[in-house]
């Protein structure tokens, strides 16, 4: 080899980090130890004694941790060694609060089912991490995305509303909510054709005021894509997920295209849009009304709201809650496994668990910006940060709606909440963080 090859290989194996493989295994096995440990307070606290499936339910989600980690010690051994054990302690904290709130009603046991879907998450996952090789690979199929995602967003249509939204497909007993699929499908599509576009986007087209705006022909595809995901999420009375299309939407933009002004744009249509939605919808002014007045109710003798049996949940947690198995957040009602399982852990954890949950939260979006930096292709990079946008903005919505912060949306905590859809979404996203992190930590081009 020449001092020339020689030099370049040294210098490729200098930005190699190092696979961190035993660490990411260390971390596994205390995630699992810490929902073990949650399960079984909550026995010791309703009943007095350590619950009889504590064994079998640290065995099942001890074996889906080692699964997915053998996944990614096969094929990604340069992955973020702190991704996947995020992913398991979510989810298993999940199951410790669904488990929790199954014991105050026997008749709607949903832990089991929780667990089947957490299994077929994590299957989904080790599936991602073993035949994606190249990430690359997804950009091809940009307008195949696209077309899958907005085929999903229109199938509720021909289904029944729920709860006032039209947002799930029930057959025989089997329920699947298809847009927690498509905002995976929108993020590959946007990273796609934003990378292929930035160039244009950033410096072609008029400048008018404080921005400079693309021509119709650059910007007028992606624009219209989104306004037919949101228009048809707004005729299911999907909001939450409008939201969450509408933001990842910006976000891209923005990074792909470094003006700071489609925030501001960003910032007045979706004020514009909260205003005329909430004035034409009766369903959202309903929920903007409780927003502002959220003891109306009680004022009225009605008793208390959803959302004021929450706020009510995270003042009687405090500082350090009241103790897994021994609050009441259960009152909240047929919402407290999914919308609101925030205000039981708000309530058992307090302020010091629920912060707890925010930081992990906080470090898997963190960590999916880390890799989208280091990342050298355009693609990669924005398919990094939309899902890691999808997460973020997913645990704003939700934690701003319980707490009282924003209007409530209807959407599912990420691993936290009741949602097979959600569940093997989120670990959809995992995987693909997973594969984005390996290729940026071991530099490759």
């Amino acid at each position: 080899m020449t001092s020339a090859g020689i030099g370049i290989a040294a210098a490729d194996a200098a930005v190699r980090l190092p696979r961190r493989r035993g660490i990411e295994l260390a971390l596994l096995v205390v995630a699992v130890l810490l929902c073990v440990s949650g399960y079984c307070a909550v026995g010791l606290a309703k009943s007095g004694s350590v619950p009889p499936g504590a064994a079998g339910y640290g065995a099942g989600l001890g074996v889906l941790a080692l699964c997915a980690h053998l996944a990614v010690r096969l094929r990604a051994p340069y992955a973020d060694p702190l991704l996947l054990p995020i992913g398991v302690l979510l989810n298993g904290i999940g199951l410790v609060l669904i488990y929790r709130l199954d014991l105050e009603t026997p008749g709607d046991r949903a832990a089991p089912t929780q667990l089947v879907w957490s299994a077929l998450g994590v299957t989904l996952f080790a599936f991602v991490v073993l035949a994606l090789r190249d990430h690359r690979v997804l950009k091809r199929y940009a307008y195949v995305s696209v077309a899958a995602a907005l085929v999903l967003l229109t199938l509720p249509v021909l289904f029944p509303a729920v709860n006032g939204a039209r947002i799930w497909i029930r057959i025989a007993g089997f329920s699947i909510q298809p847009g927690e699929f498509a905002k995976v499908l929108l993020a590959v599509f946007f990273a796609a054709y934003l990378a292929d576009n930035r160039t244009a986007l950033a410096y072609a087209g008029r400048r008018i005021w404080f921005m400079q705006l693309p021509t119709g022909r650059v910007l007028g595809p992606i624009v219209a894509i989104w306004l037919i995901s949101v228009g048809v999420l707004i005729l299911e009375r999907d909001l939450g997920t409008s939201l969450l299309f509408f933001g990842l939407f910006v976000v891209m933009l923005y990074v792909a295209t470094g003006r700071t002004g489609w925030i501001a744009v960003g910032l007045l249509l979706a004020a514009f849009g909260a205003v005329a939605v909430s004035a034409l919808e009766p369903h959202v002014h309903s929920r903007v009304e409780d927003w502002l007045h959220p003891f109306a109710s009680i004022d009225a003798g009605l008793g208390p709201n959803q959302l004021a049996q929450s706020l009510f949940a995270f003042s009687a947690g405090g500082v350090l809650g009241t103790g897994l198995g021994l609050g009441h957040s259960v009152l909240i009602g047929f919402a407290a496994k999914s919308d609101f399982i925030l205000a039981t852990a708000g309530e058992e954890l307090g302020l010091a668990g629920l912060s707890a949950l925010f930081i992990l939260y906080g470090l898997l979006v963190e960590r999916g910006y880390r890799a989208g930096l280091a990342l050298r292709d355009p693609f990669g990079r924005l398919l990094a940060v939309g899902l890691s946008a999808i997460v973020a903005l997913q645990v704003f919505v939700i934690a701003g709606g319980v707490t009282g912060l924003i209007p409530l949306t209807g959407m599912a905590m990420p691993f936290l909440a009741q949602g097979g859809s959600s569940v093997v979404t989120n670990w959809a996203i995992v995987a693909l963080l997973i594969r984005l992190s390996h290729v940026a930590r071991k530099g490759e081009r």
